[in-house]
C-alpha cells in the first residue's frame, strides 16, 4: 500500500500487476474501501491478465482522510482520482466502476476526458427510489446527527454502508480533521450533497445533468441493471446508454438476480455484494483490449431483443 496527498488529504492506494500494463482504475460503491470483500479479488483477476490496476480508498472510505468539498461527493472523488492519475503518471486509464463507483467514474470521464481511454460502468443508481435511498444512507442521518449532537455526534455515528466512526477508528487523523471542519461546515456540505439525490427530470443519475452525460465521448460499456434490482434500476442503465453517444449496453454477465443473491449471501455471513463482479472479468477485458466490433454489436443486439 502507498499514500498520496491530494487537496490537503492523504489517500491510501495500491497498484496491482506488473509495471507497463494498461492502467485500470477500479472504484467500488458505498463508503466501502479497496479492501472490502470482493474488490481486491476482482482487481487481482484483472492484474493477472496483464493490467496495472489501481485500487484506492476514496476520500471518506477506508484509511484515507476525510474530505468535504465539491458539488457532490462523486465530484470530489473524481477530482481526487484525476490528481492521483496525473501525479502518479498513470493516464490515460481505463475507468471501471460499479454502483456509487459507476457514478464516480462517470463524473471522472465528464470532468477529465483527457485522462480516460475507455469507461466501463455497472449497477448504476438512478430514479426516485434508489436516489432517495442513498440520501437516507449517506446524508440525511448525518444532518440529523450534526444538528442534534454536533461534530462529536458525527464522530460516533455508524451506518449500514461504512460510517464516520469507522473512519476515525482506522485513521485517527480523521477525528482531528472532522473537528477542524466543525459542525457548521459539515452541515453546510451535507445539505449541498443532499441536493444531488433529489430526483430531477434532467438528471438520469444523481448530481449529473443529462447534458453533461452527453459530453462523454470515450468508448463506453454499460452493463444493464438487473430485472428486479430496485437499487440499480434497469431503466437507468438504458437512460445512460441513450445519453452517451456510441456507448454499448450489454446484458449482465452475471445472473439476472445477482444483486439480490449477493445481498442475501452477505447478510448470511458467507459472501460479499461485490462477488458477482468476478463473472464480468472476461467481458470487461475483451472491451478494454478492443475486441472485434462485430462481437460488441452482437451483444448489443441481443440486449435490444430482450
Amino acid at each position: 500500500m502507498a499514500q498520496i496527498e491530494v487537496n490537503g488529504g492523504v489517500v491510501e492506494y495500491e497498484l496491482l500487476g506488473e509495471e507497463g500494463g494498461d492502467v485500470v482504475t477500479v472504484t467500488p460503491g458505498g463508503r466501502f474501501s479497496k479492501d472490502y470483500p470482493g474488490v481486491r479479488p476482482f482487481a487481482e483477476k484483472l492484474a493477472s491478465a496483464g493490467k496495472r490496476v489501481l485500487i484506492w480508498d476514496r476520500p471518506n472510505t477506508g484509511r484515507s482522510d476525510v474530505q468535504l468539498y465539491g458539488a457532490t461527493e462523486s465530484h470530489m472523488r473524481a477530482e481526487t482520482l484525476a490528481a492521483m492519475v496525473r501525479e502518479l503518471g498513470l493516464g490515460p486509464v481505463f475507468a471501471l466502476g460499479g454502483s456509487g463507483g459507476a457514478r464516480d467514474s462517470i463524473v471522472f470521464a465528464i470532468e477529465y476526458p483527457e485522462l480516460v481511454r475507455k469507461l466501463v460502468v455497472w449497477s448504476i443508481v438512478g430514479g426516485a427510489f434508489s436516489s432517495m435511498s442513498l440520501a437516507g444512507v449517506y446524508v440525511m442521518n448525518e444532518i440529523r446527527t450534526v444538528r442534534r449532537s454536533g461534530i462529536e455526534g458525527v464522530l460516533k455515528q455508524r451506518g449500514p454502508a461504512g460510517s464516520w466512526a469507522d473512519l476515525v477508528e482506522v485513521n485517527p487523523r480523521n477525528a482531528r480533521r472532522l473537528r477542524e471542519i466543525g459542525a457548521e461546515e459539515f452541515e453546510r456540505v451535507m445539505w449541498r450533497w443532499l441536493e444531488a439525490y433529489v430526483p430531477k427530470a434532467t438528471e438520469s443519475i444523481p448530481g449529473v445533468t443529462d447534458q453533461q452525460m452527453r459530453s462523454i465521448a470515450v468508448p463506453t460499456l454499460i452493463v444493464r441493471g438487473g430485472e428486479n434490482d430496485i437499487d440499480h434500476p434497469k431503466r437507468t442503465s438504458f437512460e445512460v446508454h441513450s445519453l452517451i453517444s456510441g456507448s454499448t449496453l450489454i446484458d449482465p454477465p452475471w445472473p439476472e438476480d445477482a444483486w439480490e443473491r449477493a445481498q442475501a449471501a452477505r447478510d448470511a455471513g458467507h459472501g460479499s455484494i461485490f462477488d458477482p463482479w468476478m463473472d464480468a472479468v472476461p467481458t470487461f477485458l475483451d472491451f478494454m483490449d478492443g475486441a472485434a466490433n462485430e462481437y460488441w454489436k452482437g451483444l448489443a443486439e441481443q440486449s435490444s431483443e430482450q
